[in-house]
């Protein structure tokens, strides 16, 4: 016999376990009791995990919130790692001048270019101003947020006006931000 027909002679009957005898029943109801355990068994670590995850949010949840009276006092950080305060105060006034300086394009109605140096100048500023407000004490922090809030909200007001070509709102949102500015500066 030639190595062809051997395999062929070898592979053309299926395997003795599959081939259906009178004293064996079908094989489907072990598969099925198999395929049952499995899925009871995916389910269970599946709700193990779930479990675990929940307990775990839970945890976290208690952690930061229950000893606190406000949720104001936890912190985000978004501040440069190695920035000091001292450093962040001492380039927070050349970012605002920055800002501040937008204003000869927006009387040109150079909209693009003030758009993008808005959103450069006012990227730093906010780095360096929250750096500042976090080393503040507990006390001065709550206006200083306000008005970092209010400031930022201005900046984004703005960069919108400045995408619609809307001249009276380009300068009320620059107005508000300079004004806005001014009191921080008062209180750092």
């Amino acid at each position: 016999m030639d190595m062809a027909s051997t395999f062929a002679l070898h592979f053309s009957k299926p395997p003795t376990i599959f081939a259906p005898s009178a004293s064996h029943k079908s094989t489907s109801e072990p598969t099925k009791c198999i395929t049952k355990k499995r899925k009871n068994l995916f389910s269970r670590r599946k709700l193990a995990e779930e479990a675990a995850a929940f307990a775990s949010a839970v945890l976290l949840h208690q952690e930061l919130f229950s000893s606190l009276k406000s949720a104001s006092a936890v912190e985000f950080r978004i501040t440069t790692p190695d920035q000091t305060p001292e450093e962040a105060e001492a380039a927070i006034r050349a970012h605002a001048r920055d800002l501040l300086g937008i204003k000869a394009l927006l009387d040109t109605e150079s909209w693009r270019a003030a758009q993008l140096a808005l959103r450069e100048s006012s990227l730093y500023l906010k780095q360096d101003l929250y750096t500042i407000i976090q080393s503040k004490p507990g006390s001065l922090r709550p206006r200083l947020r306000q008005l970092y809030s209010s400031l930022f909200n201005s900046v984004s007001d703005l960069d919108y006006a400045a995408r619609d070509k809307d001249k009276k709102r380009v300068h009320e949102c620059y107005n508000n931000i300079a004004a806005t500015l001014d009191e921080i500066f008062e209180r750092i």
